[in-house]
């Protein structure tokens, strides 16, 4: 009889733990980026409605942060940016033709990164743009 008969079930073991942790951190991780991925684009088109339904831009600008805020919030993603755009011009925010541009960028977290390390080293950076136009056949505000 050999010493290492009976060892195969132990290697076996072994073997899947090593291959199978690294896998389940990368499945994790890609559900969180995509997580990320989703949050952020349902902000941006949230904040473009939200700021087309208000009367003038200062209040516009205000329900765009609070609408993408609340997209975000539901994802559990914090710390993102949102910058809120008219076009063609800054002044011509709710005349016929123009449209809002709105772009929401985040950085996710890795799972069990170490906060020393930073956002950006151990993160994925995600963002959106979305636009809304105000409607060339609706009334000037």
């Amino acid at each position: 009889m050999r010493r290492d008969d009976g060892t195969a079930t132990v290697e076996f073991v072994w073997l899947s733990l090593l291959l199978l942790v690294p896998l389940v951190y990368v499945v994790v991780a890609v559900f969180d980026a995509q997580r990320a991925t989703y949050g952020v684009s349902a902000a941006s088109r949230a904040a473009a409605v939200a700021f087309l339904q208000s009367t003038d831009p200062a209040s516009g600008e205000q329900r765009a942060r609070v609408a993408a805020d609340a997209a975000l919030a539901d994802q559990g993603i914090d710390g993102a940016s949102v910058r809120v755009t008219c076009l063609p011009a800054p002044t011509e925010c709710f005349e016929p033709g123009s449209s809002v541009r709105v772009v929401v960028r985040a950085t996710q977290r890795l799972p069990l990164t170490p906060r020393a390390l930073g956002s950006q080293l151990g993160g994925v950076t995600v963002d959106s743009t979305h636009t809304e136009p105000y409607g060339s056949y609706r009334a000037r505000r």
